[in-house]
């Protein structure tokens, strides 16, 4: 996948996570969690989504990686 492909998948799972947002004018270094205003659940539903639709299998310890939109490209990017 490509940064930008990587960047619409997020953004599309975080839109149905948090419909009243705009996560794709989220800056890339910011953490979606507190801009989007999303609960730990959330955030995990969100984890799920991402693991399923590429096919990585994405460990607990990683989840901090994954708090940016930087941090979600690089990581799957990395991983693929």
């Amino acid at each position: 996948m490509t940064d930008a492909e990587i960047r619409t998948l997020a953004a599309e799972l975080l839109s149905d996570i948090a419909p009243e947002t705009d996560p794709a004018a989220l800056p890339g270094d910011r953490d979606i969690r507190e801009e989007l205003d999303i609960d730990s659940m959330d955030f995990l539903n969100f984890i799920i989504g991402l693991a399923k639709r590429t096919g990585l299998a994405i460990p607990e310890e990683h989840y901090p990686r994954l708090f940016t939109m930087d941090g979600i490209a690089a990581y799957v990017a990395e991983r693929s």
